[in-house]
């Protein structure tokens, strides 16, 4: 008897569940979704994604390590950046914590002298637009970045051998 009034519960709640599910739900507004959506423009700004392997150079345009992370306070303001410096390929690399505001942020390429006397100096970034005119060039080159999201590097005056000798950045958890 136990095992039919059993049978008989599962079989009248499996009859309302379905009775449930096939039913049409009734049309709501949403004021949300009634909302027209504003696109807004962020000329200007840099998108911090971006910001992480962004190259670090010194004054005397010697490449001195890479931006590893931003670290923000509780206003959202960015306060420390965590420079990477020295390893190859992420691994022995020491992580250094500095002031946000002693990185300058800059848009054109680091200046090359064309000389080996600099190793850590970069050739200017160009890019190509327009189509190609079948000769060995492009048909217009710039040194653009105003489009970018991002800068072209950052510049701290320190050395390498100044960062490597600076206490080392660990998270603490």
């Amino acid at each position: 008897m136990l095992m039919k009034s059993i049978a008989a519960g599962l079989a009248g709640t499996a009859l309302l569940a379905t009775v449930a599910f096939a039913q049409n739900p009734t049309a709501t507004t949403d004021k949300a979704a009634s909302a027209t959506t504003t696109t807004t423009a962020a000329s200007g700004e840099w998108r911090v994604s971006k910001m992480s392997g962004l190259k670090v150079y010194n004054d005397a345009n010697e490449n001195i390590g890479s931006i590893n992370d931003l670290l923000m306070d509780k206003s959202g303001a960015v306060k420390i950046a965590v420079i990477g410096v020295g390893g190859f390929l992420g691994m022995g690399e020491h992580l250094v914590a500095v002031p946000y505001e002693k990185l300058k942020f800059v848009n054109e390429a680091v200046a090359y002298t064309g000389a080996s006397t600099n190793p850590g100096a970069k050739p200017a970034a160009t890019t190509t637009t327009g189509a190609a005119t079948g000769t060995d060039r492009p048909a217009a080159t710039t040194t653009s970045s105003t489009s970018k999201w991002y800068p072209d590097h950052a510049v701290f005056n320190a050395s390498k051998d100044e960062l490597k000798n600076m206490p080392e950045f660990k998270y603490s958890e």
